[in-house]
């Protein structure tokens, strides 16, 4: 069973940054791949970046490639998405996810979540 923390979230005006955390406990943190999904009010979760457990491969949504960059620290179990040049419609909940199998794309594939970190824009 792996337990995930997000925290790094916040607001913030459009321009600016934000750094996501993700700590992970309870499983071996290096076999996992790493994910980070969004929710915005009224809006299916949907993916923003995905890393492999090797940190060789990284995955983007479109709409945040080139601004987020997802990276992670096995030595310290923690994951995170560096976010830069943030637009008010990446407003959302920030949600970090784990799955032990392959790179997914899916959140219907991961099977641990955290609580998630409200992100805010303000334009």
């Amino acid at each position: 069973q792996v337990h995930l923390v997000e925290s790094g979230g916040g607001l913030v005006q459009a321009g600016g940054s934000l750094r996501l955390s993700c700590a992970a406990s309870g499983g071996t943190f290096s076999r996992y791949t790493m994910g980070w999904f969004r929710q915005a009010p009224g809006k299916e979760r949907e993916f923003a970046a995905a890393i492999a457990w090797s940190a060789a491969n990284t995955y983007y949504a479109d709409s945040v490639k080139g601004r987020f960059t997802i990276s992670r620290d096995n030595a310290k179990n923690t994951a995170y998405l560096q976010m830069n040049s943030l637009k008010a419609e990446d407003t959302a909940v920030y949600y970090c996810a784990a799955v032990n199998r392959g790179v997914y794309f899916s959140p219907s594939y991961y099977d641990y979540w955290g609580q998630g970190t409200q992100v805010t824009v303000s334009s």
